[in-house]
């Protein structure tokens, strides 16, 4: 005895339709905050915020649940960082969203001390002070 035809027919459709099926994010942009302070081109935080920025784009798709805080190694302009995901995303989709909401972000805050871009798939938010959201 085997598989009737028909059933295997409809399984290997099935077994079709969920490869094709594939989400993507959300990355429709919810909101984009900017504190009002502003940093200088050469001022030391903006040396803090890129390594704060690469670090929480690269480590939240892959740490525990997609949530990631992180502080600047320099102690001469510190840095606060968080970026977390929709669980139930894949890593590389979490990873695009954060690179949606990183751009959304930096184009409203341009050289800001402060800023939060939301989407519907993920969060980034970073200041020049210690935070917890």
């Amino acid at each position: 005895m085997g598989f009737p035809p028909k059933l295997a027919l409809v399984f290997i459709g099935f077994l079709g339709l969920c490869v094709i099926a594939t989400g993507v994010p959300d990355t429709n942009v919810t909101s984009v905050l900017c504190n009002s302070g502003v940093y200088s081109k050469g001022d030391p935080f903006g040396v803090s915020l890129a390594y704060v920025i690469a670090e929480i784009v690269a480590v939240t798709p892959t740490s525990k649940n997609y949530d990631f805080f992180n502080i600047s190694p320099y102690p001469n302009a510190d840095a606060f960082g968080h970026a977390a995901c929709n669980q139930n995303l894949t890593s590389a989709d979490c990873a695009s969203c954060l690179g949606a909401a990183k751009t959304a972000m930096f184009a409203s805050c341009q050289s800001r001390i402060g800023a939060r871009s939301v989407l519907h798939d993920c969060t980034m938010r970073y200041e020049q002070y210690p935070f917890s959201d």
